[in-house]
């Protein structure tokens, strides 16, 4: 059985507009899925990313048009400039951590429903009451948002480390093996590759 490891921001627009289309393909190919948010800034700092804030306008510009178009295509409500991005990834990083491990929930919906709340529903995913709703919307207890908290950090710490020995340098990140897959418009390979494994 083949694992998909996949490496996102909770605040990656593009991430969200991947949709569950990750779910959907894991479960065609019988595939785990193992969720590692990564911090977003420290993954840029390490692998050369530049932080938005600091492209030049034509990029900046492009990546406005690339939002509308993906948008579009996928079917996918989003804000392009919503009102709490920039904000913490950390904390609802450390939820789906905890809710990785505690199962007991839908974690794709979960992540799905952090990356929503920021891209669609103009919530503040580093507010406490916003994590919880997540949590309870995909079925887990939201009293994970308080628990667990050092393991989350941890854990966090961890993934970077491990997205850059691997060779990630931005989200959405899927990798399988040595195989990597950048963007949610890469989703289609990962499909074709996992169907060319059996």
């Amino acid at each position: 059985m083949a694992t998909i490891d996949y490496f996102f921001f909770t605040v990656s627009p593009f991430a969200y507009l991947a949709g569950t289309r990750l779910e959907e393909i894991a479960a065609r190919h019988a595939a785990d899925i193992v969720y590692k948010p990564v911090d977003v800034g420290a993954l840029f700092a390490r692998t050369g990313g530049t932080p938005l804030a600091e492209r030049p306008p034509a990029r900046r510009a492009y990546r406005l048009q690339e939002l509308r178009r993906q948008s579009a295509k996928a079917g996918l409500p989003l804000n392009e400039a919503p009102a709490h991005f920039p904000t913490n990834p950390a904390p609802s990083s450390y939820a789906i951590i905890a809710a990785q491990a505690a199962g007991g929930g839908d974690i794709g919906a979960l992540v799905h429903g952090v990356l929503r709340a920021c891209w669609a529903e103009e919530r503040d995913i580093a507010e406490d009451a916003v994590i919880r709703d997540c949590l309870a919307g995909a079925g887990f207890d939201p009293a994970l948002a308080d628990r667990g908290l050092l393991a989350g950090a941890e854990t966090y710490a961890r993934n970077l480390e491990e997205a850059v020995d691997r060779g990630v340098f931005g989200s959405p990140f899927y990798v399988v093996g040595d195989e990597l897959f950048w963007g949610q418009d890469r989703l289609d390979d990962l499909d074709a590759h996992l169907a060319a494994r059996g």
